[in-house]
């Protein structure tokens, strides 16, 4: 008999809050996120409650549809997910009494709560964001998933409300929601490039971070995490020995991520994660988007590596005009402002494998589990360098970071510091120094390091790309890799599955010792090692290039210079930034004198996504 499972990839919303017109307010709050599940939409207001969700049918089950209640209707959820071991929990709740009246993995949640209250959380395997009504205790009770893969804001209101959704954006319908810019937020996001940490651009609005909890009762709002990922490395097997290991959880998390009653596609470019992907889980079609400029696109190779595999691609190249014109409308859905460019090619991918499938499988966590930065390469080069007293090296950093950022200043001002002062993560876009310049209100209230300190001191002791892995593993990730990946397979009604992002795949990629992961020229060695039993050594070996996206070489060019010229030339720049210096950072890329492209995009994107939330709306 088939599995059945209930449809759960959608959004959901809601507040808690007693105020007049619930059921209209909360509508309008579903409308603004339709593209989560325009194809059904569920309800529950109650008293102070109103929850609902938007749906995206995976599987249409009758039995599935929520809000779901339990058997005696006191417990009421809204779910966005998937659960993949539910049917395991399912047979441990009903051998304690628990009478299921669906197979979906959305009443394991009901009965899991009921018979476990919150320590039902460490014993899920998948990606989740839910809320659940406690009609007789009046509690509402939300989580997030483990590594934080679906997403959850909230919102306390002056008169009491909380307000809480899987976009900020529902909020604008809610009558108690004051919108307003978290300032403070800007200086952090021109280091990281996105918006780290559980504050947002909109101030009050916070993320429940990923492994946490958070309950409303009379009021008052607790948080907590409930599960910490850690890093213990073990020297107890040899490489060949974790490279089976890894092909076995692998194909074990593929196939489990897998099931659907519909059909399940897989993005594809030119990397080993997505590649080794596509070939595991032996789907029908692959996706891929590329550029124009054969430097910049990834097609070919992706139509080369389908044939090898036996499966068919479709492949799209972006034109410049087209990824333009569409970034008010990509920062729109992002929510936040994130300068990651190859962001905006992660929505084309998505948007033309909606035109054909409904659920996607996808790369990401396989850096931050198996080692796969560049930058973790770091602590091998040079050594020697780092042996020299670190007073010394300050000095000469604290020098070379007043020179012109030319080959080899970079080096020098980031090994003028202990790891812990110099790394908030796989981007570090901009210094204090260089924010002064730029940004007309500076406070230096809240510094990059400040974000980052707490991660290090949880792995002191351990060796550098450890260090940085739980670092990159709890900030870059989820505000940058897993961010863009739910907004843009949701911008266009696509279901994102993530094999790598699995418990099981990280209790085994949690112990592999570092000399397996990264030396000096090596990246992921034993994932490579495990991948090569399945795709040609070539492929395996492929080194990591990140998505490369022809932005630095369009902003010389005039056509599309002068749509950020004007830009930099609004009145809304002219509240945040030194315009003058802006103008000039652009003129200095587009002579050639200076590669500032990074900041100029930062800046830019900005500029675009508070266009469309404070100038447009």
């Amino acid at each position: 008999m088939k599995t059945q499972r209930d449809v759960v990839m959608c959004g959901i919303t809601g507040f808690v809050g007693q105020r007049a017109e619930m059921q209209q307010i909360l509508q309008e709050m579903m409308d603004l996120i339709a593209h989560r599940g325009p194809d059904g939409q569920g309800q529950f207001v109650e008293g102070p409650a109103a929850l609902g969700q938007r749906r995206l049918s995976i599987i249409d089950l009758e039995g599935g549809k929520q809000p779901m209640f339990n058997e005696d209707e006191n417990l009421v959820v809204v779910f966005n997910g998937e659960i993949y071991n539910f049917q395991e929990l399912s047979e441990e709740l009903k051998a304690a009494g628990h009478a299921f009246a669906t197979r979906s993995d959305t009443e394991v949640l009901l009965h899991g709560y009921e018979q476990w209250g919150k320590d039902l959380l460490p014993r899920l395997r998948g990606m989740f964001a839910f809320a659940i009504w406690d009609r007789s205790a009046q509690t509402l009770f939300c989580a997030r998933d483990h590594f934080g893969i679906k997403p959850l804001y909230y919102y306390q209101a002056e008169d009491g409300s909380l307000l809480f959704g899987s976009e900020i954006k529902s909020f604008l319908a809610h009558p108690s929601f004051k919108k307003e810019l978290n300032r403070d937020q800007l200086e952090l996001y021109l280091s990281y490039q996105y918006s780290p940490g559980e504050n947002t651009f909109f101030k009050g609005v916070k993320k429940l971070l990923p492994a946490h909890w958070m309950e409303w009762k009379e009021g008052s709002l607790t948080v907590e995490r409930y599960w910490q990922p850690e890093f213990s490395p073990e020297d107890s097997r040899t490489l060949e020995e974790w490279e089976q290991d890894i092909s076995d959880a692998m194909k074990e998390s593929v196939q489990a991520h897998k099931i659907a009653d519909v059909e399940v596609g897989s993005f594809l470019s030119s990397g080993v994660d997505s590649s080794y992907m596509a070939a595991l889980a032996n789907v029908d079609k692959t996706f891929t988007v590329g550029f124009a400029d054969k430097q910049y696109d990834e097609t070919t190779y992706a139509q080369e590596f389908s044939k090898v595999i036996g499966v068919k691609n479709f492949a799209y190249r972006i034109t410049p005009e087209e990824y333009w014109e569409n970034l008010p409308k990509i920062q729109y859905h992002m929510d936040e402002p994130l300068a990651d460019a190859a962001s905006v090619a992660l929505f084309f991918v998505n948007r033309e494998a909606a035109k054909q499938v409904k659920v996607c499988l996808s790369g990401e966590g396989a850096d931050e589990f198996f080692g796969g930065y560049n930058i973790y390469k770091e602590p091998f080069t040079v050594s020697w360098y780092d042996r020299l007293p670190l007073w010394l090296r300050r000095a000469v950093g604290a020098v070379a970071d007043c020179l012109p950022p030319v080959p080899g200043v970079n080096f020098l001002v980031r090994r003028g510091k202990p790891l812990e002062e110099r790394y908030i993560g796989n981007t570090n876009l901009m210094g204090e120094r260089r924010k002064k310049q730029l940004l007309r209100q500076y406070s230096g209230k809240v510094r990059p390091t400040d974000l980052s300190a707490p991660y290090f001191a949880q792995t002191k002791g351990q060796d550098p790309v450890t260090r940085m892995e739980f670092c990159d593993l709890n900030l870059w990730l989820v505000g940058d890799i897993l961010l863009k990946a739910d907004k843009m397979s949701m911008a266009n009604s696509l279901e994102l599955r993530v094999p790598f992002l699995d418990r099981k795949v990280f209790e085994l990629a949690s112990h592999i010792p570092t000399k397996h992961k990264v030396n000096a020229s090596q990246t992921k060695i034993a994932m490579r090692g495990a991948a090569l039993k399945t795709i040609p050594e070539k492929t395996a070996d492929k080194k990591k290039l990140g998505f490369p996206v022809p932005v630095r070489a369009w902003l010389r060019d005039e056509r599309y210079a002068a749509t950020v010229r004007e830009a930099f030339n609004t009145e809304a720049a002219n509240e945040f930034f030194n315009t003058a210096e802006l103008n000039k950072m652009l003129d200095q890329h587009m002579s050639g004198k200076r590669d500032n492209w990074r900041q100029i995009w930062c800046v830019f994107i900005f500029l675009v996504w508070y266009n469309e939330y404070f100038v447009k709306r």
